[in-house]
Parts: C-alpha cells; structure tokens; sequence
C-alpha cells in the first residue's frame, strides 16, 4: 500500500537533494580544477623533495656530477 505524502513534505525532499547535488558538483568541479591540480601536485613533489633522505641523495648526486664536470674541463685544460 502506498501512502500519500504531503506536497510540501514532497517539496522540502527535492529542495534538500538539489542542495546536496549542488554542493557534490562544487565539491568535484573543486577537484578537478586544473589549477588546483598543479599546486597539489607541487606540494606533493615539495614534501618529497625535503624529505632529509632524498634531499642528501640529490645532493651527493649533484656533488658527484659537479666532480666530475670539474675533471672533464680540467683534463682538457691539461691536454692543450
């Protein structure tokens, strides 16, 4: 058996599910803004990059590649 329902009670029920529709759209087109997108992805690579592990592995790297661009000029200084 099915009950009749109120029109108003019917009215505040589609009133209350365009507002929660409302506020999923916002909340996806939020999160889908490219912008939005770039800078969490920044921070992201941000957070990793101060990590103390990576950043000292990043640093030696780049201390051995500045040692031996050193060496390659050097060696061709001393050849001429």
């Amino acid at each position: 058996m099915h009950v009749a329902r109120d029109p108003e009670a019917i009215k505040a029920d589609i009133d209350k599910a365009r507002d929660q529709l409302a506020a999923t759209v916002d909340t996806l087109s939020d999160r889908a803004n490219p912008q939005r997108l770039a800078e969490d992805a920044k921070a992201s690579v941000l957070a990793t990059l101060n990590k103390p592990a990576v950043k000292f592995t990043i640093l030696g790297f780049g201390a051995v590649v500045a040692v031996l661009v050193v060496r390659k000029v050097a060696g061709k200084f001393r050849r001429d």
